[in-house]
């Protein structure tokens, strides 16, 4: 019989294969469609040249990772609310996507509306931890030598908070080419290891996203010729935050994470500050990896750095295990 690392590699290959072979026939046909990313003229004026480049690359991501997941889901079930997670929230970024491209709505799905699809998704998936025993909300405690913690109902509210804050913390990332492509490559390798590491069962799906995002960065890697759109980050968002479940490692989002972590707070940071002061600005501009480009770094030294910085803090993690 296959031994979970063999599976784990296949799924790498397998993903790999897919996103790659889709990408000469994807791309042209995004670009037909006139699924093209359109730059505001009050970003990034060094962006403006990017305008016409085929988004909804996601499309790509998705199909892979379901691919593979799907012919292992039977053999390891612990992959279903993970892949669940990865689908429903790429069908939202989908949708949002499609209504910024597609329908010419600048700003796609409203607000509320949005927020409460992730609502809605985050709610089955909280449902469905709570009544299969193999999983629960019980989390694992980092550099606690493996010790596990049950904080009772107040794992409800923290799962909410953990998955939208994770999800929307994931899509502003992306927004350099190839930088959540990268980053997310490298979270994926560290949850294939420890999957393997704890022998959890999952293995085969974080393997799927790493050969995936690695298929895709062949064409998302500067200077990009399709960007992932909401549908590629919010699938990546719920993948992240599923597997972390998953695995009972929410806290190590915090660590693994630090580059989403950093991006959400400094829009966070920014907002506030602007509104209390009426005007002032921290950062020259947010999400972060703007800032830099501000402080003239270059978009492939930010995106070097950045996936640096997630290695090294995935290692921390993984000795935090």
């Amino acid at each position: 019989m296959m031994s979970t690392t063999t599976a784990a590699i296949i799924a790498v290959f397998i993903a790999f294969a897919i996103t790659a072979v889709m990408g000469p026939f994807v791309i042209p046909a995004l670009t037909r469609l006139k699924m093209s990313q359109t730059e505001r003229t009050y970003g990034m004026e060094s962006h403006l040249k990017k305008a016409g480049t085929p988004t909804m690359g996601g499309v790509m991501i998705l199909c892979a990772v379901t691919v593979v997941s799907l012919i292992f889901v039977f053999r390891y079930p612990k992959i279903g609310p993970v892949l669940f997670l990865t689908l429903a929230f790429g069908l939202i970024g989908f949708f949002d996507d499609y209504l910024k491209v597609v329908k010419r709505h600048s700003d796609g799905l409203i607000a509320w509306q949005k927020l409460l699809l992730e609502f809605v998704v985050t709610a089955v998936f909280c449902i469905y931890l709570v009544l299969i025993p193999d999983i629960s909300l019980s989390l694992r405690i980092p550099f606690a030598g493996g010790k596990m913690a049950d904080i009772g109902f107040l794992a409800v509210p923290l799962l909410f908070f953990a998955v939208l804050g994770t999800v929307n913390a994931v899509n502003f990332t992306d927004g350099l080419d190839g930088l959540a492509s990268s980053v997310t490559a490298v979270v994926a390798l560290f949850f294939t290891i420890v999957s393997l590491l704890l022998e959890a069962g999952t293995a085969p799906m974080p393997a799927a996203v790493l050969g995936a995002l690695m298929g895709f960065l062949l064409y998302n890697a500067y200077p990009a010729k399709v960007f992932m759109g909401d549908t590629g980050s919010l699938a990546l968002g719920g993948f992240v935050v599923g597997m972390a479940y998953t695995l009972h490692m929410p806290l190590y989002i915090l660590i693994v994470g630090i580059i989403y972590l950093c991006e959400i707070l400094s829009v966070m940071i920014q907002v506030s500050y602007f509104k209390a002061t009426h005007g002032k600005r921290i950062f020259k501009m947010t999400p972060i990896h703007h800032h830099f480009e501000k402080c003239n770094w270059s978009e492939t030294r930010i995106v070097a750095v950045f996936t640096v910085i997630t290695v090294l803090a995935c290692l921390l993690a993984y000795l935090a295990l």
